[in-house]
């Protein structure tokens, strides 16, 4: 039996190449700006903690800290979460850009970052706050947002993760700002003497704020996209542009996080609302109302948001273009 001459290296080249990192995919893309995001986020968590503090340290009486706990918990809980995304999307950005794309590693060190912030939190807060029953409480649930927050930057896809962080932020620095604008709009929307007024007066500036949460949320979704696409563009020319799921998936992402801060609340934070609502019939109408309000803010954020992020995305496409003439494809006889 003759041997053919280069028959070893024929069989070598039939063999299929080993894939280097086959199971882990591709690259995950990085996200723009991911260091500004995280100072940002743990500074607005910051200065949530101090703002609940001052308040909660004001009150004359214990029952009133525990009705003012159970106000202040909501924003608390919306910052931590941001926070942990905030970080833990800094650590996996340093991991993918030192060649650590692992998903494994990658969701690991994500969850461990976002834990990390909630374990700070918690621990400025059972150190500054007053050591009373709702103290451990805000700790706990505070840790707990954190470090979901954290898993949530577990995903590979770095841009769009920003792109949430980014407008959740700015949808809660929005929320803040107007309530500037609330008493104003009370009058406008007819709020009077009367209870009817004042109901009715209260769901449309509810819905006003919503709507516009909304809007702010959806424009830094693909503001941020659109910068996160242009940068990648200018890295490598052949990179792969974003689809339009990314962006319905940005805008919707503060209104997500707005209903998991929710359910978070509504978990974690049972025995201080419990306690709340037991001082009295108006704080129990209050937390039950405050609650569906919180409910509704977050749907109308998510519909919104990702309604508007989709039509800035839509404006951007240019209308299509055949490859061929219809004409000249034709066969001819």
């Amino acid at each position: 039996m003759t041997k053919q001459p280069g028959g070893s290296a024929a069989a070598e080249s039939d063999r299929p190449a080993p894939a280097a990192d086959a199971h882990d995919g591709p690259a995950p893309a990085l996200a723009p700006g991911a260091p500004v995001l995280a100072l940002l986020a743990l500074g607005w968590l910051a200065a949530m903690l101090w703002s609940t503090r001052e308040v909660i340290s004001s009150a004359a009486a214990g029952l009133t800290a525990i009705s003012l706990s159970a106000f202040a918990l909501p924003g608390v809980i919306s910052a931590a979460l941001v926070a942990g995304a905030g970080f833990a999307l800094l650590g996996v950005d340093l991991l993918a850009r030192r060649g650590s794309d692992r998903v494994t590693l990658r969701f690991v060190a994500a969850i461990g970052a976002g834990l990390l912030v909630g374990l700070a939190a918690a621990f400025a807060i059972n150190l500054t706050y007053a050591d009373n029953a709702t103290t451990n409480v805000i700790a706990g649930t505070t840790a707990a947002a954190a470090t979901i927050g954290g898993a949530v930057a577990g995903a590979r896809s770095g841009p769009v993760v920003g792109a949430v962080v980014a407008a959740a932020l700015g949808t809660l620095v929005f929320v803040v700002a107007f309530s500037r604008a609330r008493d104003p709009l009370f009058d406008l929307f007819g709020g009077g003497d009367s209870q009817e007024s004042l109901l009715s007066a209260a769901k449309w500036v509810s819905r006003t704020e919503s709507l516009l949460a909304g809007l702010v949320a959806g424009l830094l979704a693909f503001a941020y996209l659109t910068l996160a696409r242009r940068r990648a563009a200018r890295r490598d020319a052949s990179a792969p542009a974003l689809r339009w799921p990314a962006y319905l998936l940005a805008g919707a992402g503060p209104g997500l996080l707005l209903l998991v801060a929710e359910v978070i609340i509504r978990v974690g934070g049972r025995s201080l609302l419990d306690l709340a609502g037991a001082l009295s019939e108006a704080d129990a109408v209050a937390q039950t109302s405050l609650g569906t309000s919180r409910m509704d803010n977050g749907i109308w954020v998510l519909f919104v948001g990702a309604l508007t992020a989709m039509i800035a995305f839509g404006r951007t496409l240019g209308p299509a273009h055949a490859d061929d003439d219809p004409a000249e494809a034709a066969p001819t006889r």
